[in-house]
């Protein structure tokens, strides 16, 4: 089935008067110049490197304080318990003040805060705490993202998340990257610094972000209808409910593997803080390429269900595998693999969650999607370091495993439903 048919469907059933008065505009129209899209992504890419500066090394080094592996997946999963409170109510405030732009600034004092919390107090209040805080600095990229989606015209959607997947992915391997590395030099700490550096000069930078005025014919729909409440919406969006299903079991995978417990197995193979960096390469590189490519090449090719599908059935046998690569060599390779397959699902998924929904109702409609795959976020770590604690890693990725199959199951129905 030809995802865009409704569409294609209802304009060719409107006049060309219609057409023209409701027709979204072109990206030139909303200001998009090159300069204003550079300083978007620099913002970015500052934004997700404050957020992940220290993901590689945060459970070795709340493993090295001694803390259980119960309580290391809550503080892991943390992060996901904040986003599921706030981003909801985020994107609806932000739809009814009709701004994007100063929730970007807001979020990056968040990011610097949870810096200062992990260097700040000991035990596991500290990192409980940072962990929370950097939950808010995440709720927003609600803002990031519909500020972004706003630059182009609402059918090209899938396109624009692409692109802003590959800047997230940017973002968080340079973050990444340079985690290992000051380890190795200044120890656990010195993550943590950096992170307070980068999310100043990206607060900073976040002032010069332009933001389009509200353009009425940008919406979907008609410029005089009123906002719709946010229960009409998702009753009138089974799209957007569908996506959001899927994306919480994305997000288990994601912050059980690369995210959460795959660099404390590659720990426990013998790597160094300094190796964790090839690990986060193997994972990352072909994560961002794949995301960047996924949009424009291989879903126009194959077919959106059917990326998505193989993306789960991918990520699934990758995770599966990773307590059994028996070497550091091995956990790379399965890394390269599972980035791949997260990156088949995760930019469609972020596209069609807004693909349908009226301008005016974006962050509205995109601050649901981003609350329900915070479930995710914090139940994946979270049961996993419940499991991982009965029995060893391999329980934990066991069950991340199981999660990509069941999304895989999920994502073949409903394609086969849209088929018939």
């Amino acid at each position: 089935m030809n995802p865009n048919s409704n569409l294609q469907g209802r304009a060719a059933g409107r006049s060309k008067a219609d057409v023209a008065r409701t027709a979204p505009l072109p990206a030139q129209a909303v200001g998009l110049t090159r300069r204003r899209h550079l300083i978007f992504a620099a913002a970015t890419l500052m934004y997700w490197m404050t957020m992940y500066i220290y993901v590689p090394i945060l459970t070795p080094f709340l493993e090295d304080r001694g803390l259980s592996m119960g309580m290391i997946g809550l503080i892991v999963g943390s992060y996901g318990l904040t986003q599921m409170l706030i981003r909801f109510p985020l994107g609806m405030f932000s739809d009814r003040l009709q701004r994007r732009k100063p929730f970007l600034f807001v979020g990056m004092l968040a990011g610097l805060g949870s810096c200062v919390l992990f260097l700040t107090a000991g035990g596991w209040a500290g990192p409980l705490a940072g962990r929370l805080v950097a939950g808010i600095c995440a709720s927003v990229w609600v803002a990031f993202s519909v500020l972004y989606a706003s630059y182009f015209a609402p059918d090209q959607s899938t396109k624009a998340m692409g692109t802003l997947s590959f800047l997230t992915v940017i973002g968080q391997l340079t973050g990444m990257t340079a985690s290992g590395y000051l380890a190795s030099q200044g120890g656990w700490n010195a993550a943590f610094w950096t992170g307070i550096g980068v999310a100043a000069v990206g607060a900073a930078l976040t002032l010069f972000v332009h933001e389009p005025r509200a353009i009425p014919n940008q919406s979907a729909g008609s410029a005089d209808e009123p906002r719709r409440s946010w229960k009409e919406m998702l009753r009138h969006s089974p799209l957007l409910i569908e996506v959001s299903v899927l994306s919480i079991m994305a997000h288990c995978i994601l912050f059980i593997t690369m995210f959460g417990f795959t660099p404390l197995q590659a720990v426990k193979l013998g790597a160094s803080e300094g190796q964790l960096t090839w690990l986060v390469i193997a994972f990352m590189v072909p994560h961002a390429l794949v995301s960047l490519w996924n949009g424009r090449y291989i879903a126009p090719r194959f077919g959106e269900r059917s990326v998505i599908v193989a993306g789960f059935l991918t990520a699934a046998v990758c995770t599966a595998a990773i307590p059994f690569s028996g070497s550091l060599t091995g956990l790379i390779v399965t890394q390269a693999f599972n980035g791949i397959g997260q990156a088949l699902y995760f930019p469609l998924l972020l596209g069609l969650a807004i693909r349908d929904i009226p301008t005016r109702e974006r962050a509205t409609a995109m601050g649901f999607y981003q609350s329900m795959y915070s479930i995710g976020m914090f139940a994946g770590p979270y049961l996993a370091g419940w499991l991982n604690g009965q029995g060893g890693l391999r329980a934990g990725f066991g069950f991340g495993a199981a999660i990509g199959l069941l999304g895989a199951a999920v994502a073949w129905l409903r394609s086969r439903r849209d088929r018939g």
